[in-house]
């Protein structure tokens, strides 16, 4: 199972939209405190819809609590300060990548001691970030992808009609 990891997230629609996302994909939520909001938000609840009581959710008081809980898996820090892309790494099926807050990204106290474990979306020059909900759909689903999509369907279905190789 990857992990998705939020550091100190501040907007309550992202986590809620991040972890229905993270259902959707099989995948776990971690988030660090401080939050800068409840964990009950009706704000999450509403981005979550009814996939919040479905979410593998995990909560920490630090990022070093983080890493004793994932012990030898890696943890890959998602920022726009990296040398490599998310492309030119090999993921691997028990990872955790890790996201930071919207205003300010991952400290860069953590992120030089993980030069090599430091991933970036590719930009056009000049552009600061992307939305937190889409780098971490971007990159989870890649990670997906390396992995093959382990247990989710392949294939989708028509509500009414049928595909041509379906009658």
């Amino acid at each position: 199972m990857i992990h998705i990891v939020l550091y100190e997230p501040e907007i309550p629609y992202n986590t809620g939209n991040i972890g229905r996302t993270c259902v959707a994909a099989g995948a776990s939520l971690h988030l660090i405190k401080p939050l800068g909001f409840l964990i009950s938000d009706k704000y999450i609840r509403r981005a979550g819809l009814d996939y919040w009581p479905r979410l593998d959710l995990h909560m920490y008081e630090d990022f070093g609590q983080l890493q004793a809980e994932a012990g030898h898996r890696r943890i890959w820090l998602a920022t726009t300060k990296a040398h490599q892309t998310y492309t030119d790494v090999a993921f691997g099926p028990d990872d955790y990548i890790m996201f930071g807050p919207e205003s300010r990204g991952i400290p860069e106290e953590i992120l030089v001691g993980h030069e090599e474990d430091c991933i970036r979306i590719p930009m056009m020059e000049g552009e600061r970030s992307l939305n937190l909900c889409n780098s971490a759909a971007i990159v989870l689903y890649e990670a997906l992808r390396q992995n093959h999509f382990p247990g989710m369907e392949q294939k989708g279905q028509l509500h009414r009609l049928h595909w041509r190789d379906e009658q």
